[in-house]
């Protein structure tokens, strides 16, 4: 029996992971987590088969979850449920430790398939995200200048271009207004950018935003 912690902020959410896990013979879900400490309170206390994990938590990024479970249990698969574009997240969440990704528009079949594959000790990618991290590999001598960003200023980056303004962000992240104006201002640096309008232009041309 494959033992699933769903973690998502959203309970219409996880009350619909847990209807279609509930029709499948060999998966139960043993507990939900509704923020990033019940998912690490959770995981210290006890086994898990594998965790759903939704990128977009509140107080803490997904990406910062990913890397404390992944050091507290290293062979913990994390499947990470989002409602971003693979293009996005996908690189990232694997990168800092995820077993693999999904969008939640995926189908139930295809969530089902992708947590036995992890939970098995694989990863599970889409057949297009497989082609673009392919492709990815063979252009990584040239970097697009938002892959110099951390992860945190990746995720407000794509909120900022997608029209959050720097309250809104705050309010998500949890974090100071302050906080996330230094890194606005950082990633504007990085990206050799003056304004927010250039950052949209670009998150728009590079598909980075919906």
């Amino acid at each position: 029996m494959i033992k699933v912690l769903i973690a998502d902020d959203h309970a219409v959410v996880r009350q619909g992971l847990k209807q279609i896990l509930s029709e499948v013979p060999d998966m139960t879900v043993g507990g939900e987590a509704m923020d990033a400490q019940q998912v690490l309170d959770k995981v210290r206390t006890h086994d898990w088969d594998v965790v759903t994990l939704d990128i977009s938590m509140p107080r803490r990024s997904g990406l910062e979850i990913i890397k404390e479970l992944k050091h507290e249990r290293p062979k913990l698969p994390i499947l990470v449920l989002s409602i971003h574009p693979e293009d996005q997240f996908a690189a990232r969440v694997l990168k800092a430790g995820a077993s693999g990704y999904l969008t939640k528009e995926s189908t139930p079949d295809e969530l089902v398939q992708a947590i036995r594959k992890v939970s098995a000790g694989g990863k599970y990618v889409s057949a297009s995200l497989a082609e673009k991290l392919a492709a990815g590999l063979q252009l990584n001598m040239h970097k697009p200048p938002h892959e110099i960003l951390s992860n945190r200023e990746y995720e407000v980056m794509c909120m900022i271009a997608s029209g959050k303004t720097v309250k809104e962000i705050a309010q998500h992240l949890s974090l100071s207004v302050k906080t996330i104006s230094t890194h606005r201002m950082h990633i504007l640096q990085k990206m050799n950018m003056r304004t927010t309008a250039e950052l949209m232009h670009y998150a728009m041309e590079n598909r980075l935003v919906d």
